[in-house]
């Protein structure tokens, strides 16, 4: 089922989550439901916050943006209950845009190689290193799970420059190609 984006402004996007176990209710319906709005919406990850349950999931499919050249690089995951070890390298900037923040798109500085543990969908532990553009969007769906937005950690002149538009966003005022729920 397509669930509706929660957009800036919404409450639930800067909550911290909650880690789950197997025992959350409906789990399984529940990521599939997410992979199906992340699709609808054109996504290339989305984190449980962006649709409503402030708990420590999201899922990732870089495999679908591939460049020629760089196939089998991607990947197509599910996080659950995830915690980055580390961050490494000479950060760089890369243009960042969120389902929840409809058509704005802000240089964000990143490092570049990330080492995660998370959980899957069985609850099995994982520990792994990710770099590249893998690291970056498993870095901004883990801001979402941490309470945080990109357009907090671009430069703030870009940031004053965008208000009316992040006010517009907060107040429902746009229009997108996916359903969105708006704060109160």
């Amino acid at each position: 089922m397509v669930l509706p984006i929660y957009a800036y402004g919404h409450e639930v996007l800067k909550k911290v989550g909650v880690e789950i176990d197997q025992d959350y209710p409906e789990l399984k319906e529940f990521i599939e439901s997410m992979w199906e709005t992340m699709y609808h919406a054109k996504g290339v990850g989305l984190a449980a916050h962006q649709v409503g349950h402030p708990i420590r999931i999201f899922i990732v499919d870089t495999v679908q943006v591939e460049k020629e050249g760089t196939e089998g690089k991607g990947i197509k995951k599910i996080f659950i209950n995830a915690e980055i070890l580390e961050e490494s390298g000479e950060e760089w900037a890369y243009e960042e845009g969120c389902l929840s923040i409809p058509d704005i798109h802000a240089d964000v500085m990143r490092q570049p190689k990330i080492i995660i543990k998370y959980q899957d969908e069985q609850f099995v532990v994982h520990t792994e290193t990710y770099d590249g553009m893998n690291a970056r969007v498993i870095q901004h769906e883990y801001d979402h799970i941490e309470g945080k937005l990109f357009v907090e950690k671009i430069n703030p002149l870009k940031k004053r420059l965008l208000g009316r538009k992040l006010e517009n966003i907060r107040k429902g005022k746009i229009s997108s190609d996916y359903r969105m729920r708006f704060g109160k």
